[in-house]
């Protein structure tokens, strides 16, 4: 096992399951003109596009809660936590590809829905992070 992998992987899992996706969708789901403001929501998004937004909202408003118990039994080091791990792993994967395809498609029909640093960047970040996660699960 690598030194600290449990605590890399509850500080990944907190940091992009609890704050970015449940935080931030609760903020959207709640208020969708602050969220627009802090950066979390999108601005002009195409009517056809927001019944999207609300489910993702709401799928990681559902799901959301068991990030916080994974990442803190992560910290902890609790052994039940490294069995569950691979919820969020495979969320933020899975997470990362469908983003990554959605807007590619939402270009495609002329709606540029964030700067292609900002897609490659959430891409990354969902998706190397849901690799690490995977990894230091599977090793502890």
């Amino acid at each position: 096992m690598i030194a600290y992998s449990n605590i890399v992987a509850g500080i990944l899992i907190l940091l992009i399951g609890f704050i970015f996706h449940f935080v931030g969708q609760f903020i959207s789901l709640i208020n969708w003109e602050k969220a627009v403001k802090l950066g979390i929501a999108e601005k002009n998004i195409l009517p056809e596009y927001r019944d999207y937004e609300y489910g993702i909202a709401m799928a990681d408003l559902c799901i959301g809660w068991l990030y916080l118990i994974i990442g803190f039994g992560l910290i902890l080091d609790q052994s039940w936590s490294f069995k569950l791990a691979w919820i969020p792993g495979v969320i933020f994967i899975y997470h990362s590809i469908s983003f990554y395809f959605w807007s590619t498609k939402q270009e495609k029909r002329g709606y540029k829905y964030r700067s292609t640093s900002g897609k490659i960047s959430w891409f990354l970040l969902n998706l190397v992070g849901g690799i690490v996660i995977l990894l230091f699960a599977w090793a502890g």
